[in-house]
């Protein structure tokens, strides 16, 4: 679901219909998670739900889980570089 939100914002229906394989109350609970989570944001827009990519939290996780390996590879390169 946030790959599909990465392409583009989209309604509830549009997202729950990109995955025939589960039923809608199961998408819809995924959703709540990821709301929940900050992940994903939602505004309503008439009768429809529309949600989209909260980048900036996942960027956060991205920093502080990711960023320990990125900077130690970094380093890795420097210090081959240098030898």
């Amino acid at each position: 679901m946030l790959d599909a939100l990465k392409e583009a914002p989209r309604s509830t229906g549009e997202l729950c219909a990109l995955f025939p394989d589960i039923d809608r109350t199961t998408a819809l609970q995924h959703l709540r998670v990821l709301e929940a989570a900050e992940l994903v944001t939602g505004r309503k827009i008439g009768r429809e739900r529309h949600l989209s990519l909260a980048p900036l939290p996942i960027k956060r996780i991205s920093d502080r889980w990711i960023g320990e390996y990125t900077r130690a590879a970094v380093d890795l390169l420097g210090r081959l570089d240098e030898s």
